[in-house]
């Protein structure tokens, strides 16, 4: 059987046992839990992609760009049948596909390797684009970031063009666990406003709000869904 072929019946409740599956090095570890809950209404409820069109060109896209704490990304996955439960054991060891940053050539469905900070709104950008070149213009592009990539640049430059260009392909849905060095006047929320985008506050760990913003209707603008979750410790 290969990865594209296999199959999962893992629900929600068997997501702690999968990330329990990954030891080694903790150093990441709020950055993954912090996004539990996100991805998996995402990959269960919203995104139009599973192991059998991680190739297909009408499928959705998702982009972590906060790779430095892949597990969750990882357990959700193995939960949906993207990788074998069976490799999570082997997470961060030398001979292991599953490394302390996602790598795209090495599990089905990631779409980029990720982890240097401030990467993944601008690629996001780049694939509407591209996918508007190719006269694609059903599939959805989606892009996790933690709330700390804002203070880089190159986050207000792809979220700037965004807006005005009316990419309403494209969805950024960010972590906030309060992690910002600089933060934002009026929240998070208020700056992708700014410039032209849809966007909505919710609670990152409530699925039926995280549910209702994800498929909120933004015609003509791009769509970011600023996930609140507990504070980094």
């Amino acid at each position: 059987m290969t990865t594209t072929e296999m199959t999962s019946a893992a629900g929600y409740e068997d997501l702690d046992r999968l990330l329990a599956l990954m030891t080694g090095d903790e150093k990441h570890g709020p950055a993954a839990t912090s996004t539990l809950d996100a991805l998996w209404v995402l990959y269960d409820r919203v995104l139009r992609v599973s192991p059998g069109t991680v190739d297909a060109p009408e499928r959705d896209r998702f982009l972590l760009s906060k790779g430095h704490g892949p597990m969750a990304y990882y357990a959700v996955l193995a939960a949906k049948g993207f990788l074998a439960e069976e490799t999570l054991p082997g997470f961060g060891s030398y001979d292991s596909p599953l490394g302390h940053h996602p790598d795209r050539t090495l599990i089905p469905g990631v779409e980029i390797g990720s982890g240097s900070l401030g990467h993944g709104l601008p690629l996001a950008v780049g694939s509407v684009l591209g996918l508007r070149a190719q006269g694609l213009t059903d599939p959805r592009v989606w892009v996790l970031i933690g709330d700390a990539e804002l203070d880089e640049g190159s986050n207000h430059e792809a979220l700037a063009y965004a807006g005005p260009a009316g990419l309403d392909q494209l969805h950024a849905l960010v972590i906030d666990n309060a992690s910002a060095t600089y933060g934002w006047p009026g929240g998070i929320a208020s700056r992708f406003e700014a410039a032209g985008w849809s966007a909505e506050t919710v609670d990152g760990r409530d699925h039926e709000a995280l549910y209702a913003a994800f498929t909120a209707p933004h015609p003509g603008r791009p769509r970011a869904v600023v996930a609140r979750v507990e504070a980094k410790s």
